[in-house]
This record gives C-alpha cells, structure tokens and sequence, in this order.
C-alpha cells in the first residue's frame, strides 16, 4: 500500500477514518490473518502448537505480556514480528513528539494546533515499522528516559516558566504512543522504576515532576525475562506481575528435526563454502544432538540454558573447519568428517553456563564430554547396539575392528590428510567397510567415509576403543587395554 496522500485534518475526516486503539487494531488484523489461514510468526519454528497460540490469544484479549523464557528462545524475535500486525500507516499531527491521533490528540502541542487551524492541521503518516521501540532493561535506566522530565534547556529557548508542561522532554513511553513498546530483561529494571510503570499499564496514564498530566497512552507493552530472574531473584516488583495480563512460557526445540530447521534457516553459510563443502545429514544431527546434551547435562547450569546460538555457530565453524582443511590440503572439494568436530569446541566453550563440576572439568574438557555424548547418543540410530553384545562378543559386529587393534595396531587420523590419505586410512582397518556397507549399503562413497569414522568414534564412546587427542590435529584410536596398561599416552598423544 502506497503512502495516504491525505495532508489535513479536514481530509482525513471526510475519508471516514475511524480512530482505533493499537490493541484494537493488533486484533483486528489478526483476525483477518486467522480468517485467511496466513502465518503471523514467519521463521518462528517449533512454537506452532505452544507459544505462538498463547501468544495470539494475548493479542485477541488485548492483553500487555510477558514473554518468560530462557536465552536463545526467540522471545525478542516474536516481539518485532508483531509489527507486522499493525496498519502499515497510521495518520499523525504533523510535528507532534507523541504521535497524537488527529481525532484524539494528548499533547498540548496538538491541541493547540488543532484549535488555531481547525481542518486545515497538517497531518503526516507514519509507517508500521517505525511503531516499534525497544529498550533493554539494565540498572542505570533512569526514569526520565522512560516517562520523561522538564528540559531546563527548553524552558530557556521557548522562554516558559517550569510550570508550562510544554517545558517537558517525553521518555521512550509517551514517543512509544500508539506503537509497540517493548522491554527486555524485565527483572534487571531497579524496582523504583518498574513502579512508574504501574499507572501506565493499569490507568494508561503518565506522571512527570510536579505536573497535572493524564496522558491515556496507547500502548502494547511486551516484556520477556529469564525463568531465574523472575522466581528466584524476585527483582520484579509483585503489584507490577499483578499488572502484565499474560504471561507466556518459550521454550527450546522439542525435537531434533525442529532444531535443526531453525540452525539450517539462521546460520550464514558463504556461498563459496556451500560449494565446497558437504555433508552427513548426521554431521547436523550431532550438532543439534551436542546442545541437548548440554540441555541435560551434569556440568551445565541449567537456569541459564543453552542458547541456540550455540548450534547456529557450531553449524557455521563445521563448515569452515572442512573449508580450511580442504584449502590447507588442496582439494577442491571435500565433505565434512567427525574429526572437523573440533572445530566446533569454540562455538560451546562461550556459550555454556558451568556448574562447580563443569568448572573442575573445564570449558575444554567439558566440550570435548558433549561432543562424545552426542555421538554416543546417535550411534544406535546407525549400527547395532555395542551393549547388547557383552555377553556373547563373539557375535559382536565390531569383533573383527577390535581384534585387528589388539593386536597391537593403531590409527591416527590427522586433520591435515587430504581426501585420499583419509580414504586410505580408513580402509586400513580391516572390517570397518564392512559393517558401513552391512548396515548402510546404498549410501555413496563419502557418506561412507563418514559412517566409518563415526563407527570408530561411536566404538570409542562405548569403551571398545580408546580414542585420543593428537598434538598435530586429529584423532588417534588404539585398543583400550593397551591403552589402560600402559603408563601414559605418547608424546603425540592425549587420552580423552
């Protein structure tokens, strides 16, 4: 829709606008949105059935809200959608700080103008997009940059006493009239602070200084908080809780397929990168899989969550961490291995709250516990169980891999072979290829390169093979009692 051509006040009457408040009109335009089966929440995945209802239901109620979750849920994200809901141009009193409604007008300034030009008050359009102010609580907000105060230095260029309310300098509340205002991290608001809010979501209405103002504001508050702010440091205010009519809980992805969406839909892969690289739907499974076992972990907090960002940026350094190798090795194309996972240590070090345990541990170490709990996880989804051989191991599938490493052999991948050192590598092993191909016998060459590693990190995590850290880059692998009696590992070599 083009940008309304109506300039006066006049014009905008005998068009027959009608003058709604944004609740009404964030309803109003969800209903046609229901009606005409169209998304409202666009990228909005997992919360179809949960979060997205509740929070249209708020919306149709006419609800303030707040949306109360851990990091990484896309609470924020919900919140600017809900722009999209709003009339793409709202009609203004030229000039005005509040946005005042030409039918309904706040400010002096609009009354003013409206009783000296009458039909003739020039009117301006503002579009949605520019009806949405966000502010990100933290303890140095002042109430003057919420409500607003008297401007000493407007006062001495309009040449008013203090008395004049014209001498007032409006918040982001009274410039967020008729538009979406919302506040994140609610709980971290100083408590003095979050009780000028009180009046403005039950009243509507505003106070500054010592002035006589009933400004019935029009706003659609939405808030979001953490879980732990908000019941166990109790920072936000109880008449304040009695005030938010709707409180809706977020949540992260509930399946693996979901998650993986939402990383596949928000990580940056370069398109160079995207030609170069390829890989495993199971390489995305694992780093889906990493964050839910950081989800449950021992060594996490799980108050502070685990952010989705951590599988977009696990998604993006996997691809890169293959990019780099192939270029360090000159392949012009390459597929991403189980040993490029280490490039991924980053990605989970920052973005993982530790416990005492986690801390004793390390960051590092840590990583490396949810990266083999991934794989341990998804092993059984791809080869046969190793726990139900132990009664009967020589019926094991994985006999003839762990004999040949009894023997006294070992492998050492390094993440500086090239495509046909790794092939080669791999194949050494007498009756790896064998049990990818018994068990995934359709799945082309590089997919089974893949498996095949995999099957030895997977035999690894299941206590058939020790696995260790080469000091060059990459992994090695050795049989397990050679490796508990000896009395360390080699010079090259760092036992995990």
């Amino acid at each position: 829709m083009n940008k309304p051509t109506i300039a006066t006040l006049g014009e905008l009457k005998r068009s027959g606008y009608v003058s709604r408040s944004i609740k009404e009109e964030l309803r109003d335009n969800l209903l046609r949105h229901l009606k005409q089966g169209k998304p409202v929440f666009m990228g909005i995945l997992g919360y179809e059935d949960t979060v997205i209802p509740d929070v249209e239901r708020a919306i149709l109620s006419k609800h303030n809200m707040i949306l109360l979750g851990l990091r990484g849920q896309a609470k924020t994200r919900m919140a600017r959608q809900m722009v999209d809901l709003l009339d793409e141009w709202m009609p203004i009193v030229e000039g005005s700080e509040i946005n005042d409604d030409p039918l309904r007008p706040l400010s002096r300034f609009a009354h003013d103008l409206i009783q000296e030009r009458g039909d003739l008050t020039p009117i301006a359009w503002v579009h949605r997009s520019e009806r949405y102010t966000e502010k990100l609580a933290t303890p140095d907000v002042s109430i003057a940059d919420l409500i607003g105060d008297a401007d000493p230095i407007k006062a001495a260029t309009l040449k008013l006493p203090y008395s004049d309310e014209r001498v007032i300098h409006f918040g982001l509340i009274p410039r967020s009239h008729r538009s979406i205002f919302v506040i994140n991290e609610l709980p971290d608001l100083q408590a003095r602070i979050q009780v000028a809010l009180f009046n403005i979501l039950q009243e509507g209405d505003i106070q500054i200084r010592g002035f006589k103002l009933r400004f019935p504001l029009d706003i659609q508050f939405v808030f979001t908080a953490n879980p732990e702010d908000y019941t166990n440091r109790g920072t936000i205010v109880t008449p304040l809780k009695d005030r938010i009519d709707s409180q809706i809980l977020t949540h992260y992805p509930k399946t693996l397929d979901i998650a993986k969406s939402i990383t596949a839909q928000e990580a940056q892969i370069p398109t160079e990168q995207k030609t170069m690289v390829s890989a495993h739907p199971l390489a995305y499974t694992l780093i889906e899989q990493i964050a839910f076992e950081a989800r449950g972990s021992e060594y996490v907090d799980p108050k502070s969550g685990v952010s989705a960002r951590l599988t977009i940026s696990a998604f993006e350094n996997l691809h890169s961490a293959a990019e780099r190798r192939a270029i360090v090795t000159g392949d012009s194309k390459t597929a991403v291995r189980v040993g490029d996972f280490w490039g991924v240590v980053p990605s989970i070090t920052g973005k993982v709250e530790l416990v005492y345990e986690g801390e004793q541990e390390g960051p590092f170490k840590v990583a490396q516990i949810l990266i083999g709990k991934a794989i341990r996880t998804q092993f059984t989804q791809f080869f046969p169980d190793p726990e139900s051989f132990k009664r009967s191991s020589n019926d094991s599938p994985y006999l003839k891999i762990t004999e040949w490493f009894r023997k006294g052999n070992s492998l050492d991948i390094l993440s500086s072979l090239n495509n046909t050192a790794y092939e080669q590598a791999l194949y050494s092993v007498p009756g790896l290829f064998d049990l990818v191909k018994k068990h995934h016998p359709k799945a082309p060459v590089q997919d089974q390169l893949f498996l095949m590693e995999f099957a030895l990190h997977g035999m690894a995590e299941y206590s058939l093979l020790s696995k260790y850290q080469l000091e060059r880059g990459g992994t090695g692998f050795k049989d397990l009692f050679q490796s508990m009696f000896s009395m360390k590992p080699g010079k090259d070599e760092e036992e995990y």
